[in-house]
């Protein structure tokens, strides 16, 4: 059964990511042909800036948060990936999680969820991010779900409140990247 594993792609103390990708996690769990769906919360993992003296495609890692974080990755078969607009674009955080590796992410799927408090949802900053994503040859799912006007979407105390028809496009974000992944994983 395949492991979907959520990524929130800010470090930034209070970030909305984390609400947004707590809510994604419950309703992925109730979704029968995943394994294992698992949150990962860049602040929590805590990369460097990318320190690896060789480059990442060689999978010659020196340092044990690297060989940590490409185990991690290796034993996903999807990706759900939240990540917020900073000016226009996705943050550094994010680009260095990818950068740290190279096959680890190879042929998987991946869905992006972008945010902002703006009008744009973040589209802006999902856009942004699909050249890197196919440069490492990842697969992309679905259309990208943007959240505008995030601050309104989320409750410090009750977390991520989704709207109906958000929560709709979420719910078939899911089901796109589950019917892929459960498609994929007889590949591994």
């Amino acid at each position: 059964m395949p492991r979907l594993s959520i990524i929130v792609g800010s470090n930034r103390p209070g970030s909305n990511g984390l609400p947004v990708g707590s809510w994604l996690l419950r309703r992925a769990s109730e979704r029968e042909p995943f394994g294992e769906v698992g949150l990962v919360d860049l602040a929590e993992v805590g990369l460097p800036f990318l320190d690896e003296p060789e480059h990442p495609s060689t999978g010659r890692y020196r340092h044990q948060h690297t060989r940590n974080w490409s185990a991690l990755i290796d034993a996903s078969d999807a990706f759900l990936i939240v990540l917020p607009m900073y000016n226009g674009g996705y943050g550094a955080a994010l680009k260095n999680a990818l950068d740290f590796l190279y096959a680890e992410w190879r042929d998987k799927p991946v869905a992006l969820v972008s945010y902002s408090a703006g009008a744009s949802g973040g589209a802006p900053a999902a856009e942004a991010l699909r050249p890197v994503l196919e440069r490492l040859g990842m697969r992309l799912t679905g259309e990208p779900v943007a959240l505008p006007g995030i601050e309104e979407l989320v409750d410090k105390e009750t977390g991520f409140r989704p709207t109906p028809g958000i929560a709709a496009a979420l719910d078939g974000l899911l089901d796109e990247v589950t019917t892929v992944a459960v498609a994929g994983s007889g590949r591994r």
